[in-house]
């Protein structure tokens, strides 16, 4: 069955849910994080997947779990895939 809505991504998790209600800048966040402006931006603008590394730094600066970014990372990316994959093969039955 597939999803009709798209998962929040967690580049718009945290513009919304974190950056804005803490007031804080991308520029503040990446610098932060210890990385470049332009990571923090692709990723708040969803051109860009939060990769294990970046899911430990954000887990460890708002206090969440790595495990939090990586699985929104995951539902984007399987809804995306399901969008894109019109069919499946059929299982393999193992013979008796």
């Amino acid at each position: 069955m597939k999803r009709t809505r798209e998962p929040t991504s967690p580049g718009e998790i945290l513009r919304e849910e974190f950056l804005a209600p803490l007031g804080m800048t991308q520029k503040q966040l990446a610098d932060h994080l210890g990385c470049d402006v332009k990571v923090v931006n692709r990723l708040v603008n969803g051109r860009t997947s939060v990769s294990a590394e970046m899911a430990l730094r954000l887990g460890a600066t708002f206090r969440t779990s790595a495990g939090f970014w990586l699985n929104a990372q995951k539902a984007t990316d399987l809804f995306r895939a399901e969008q894109k994959v019109t069919r499946l093969p059929a299982p393999v039955l193992k013979a008796s």
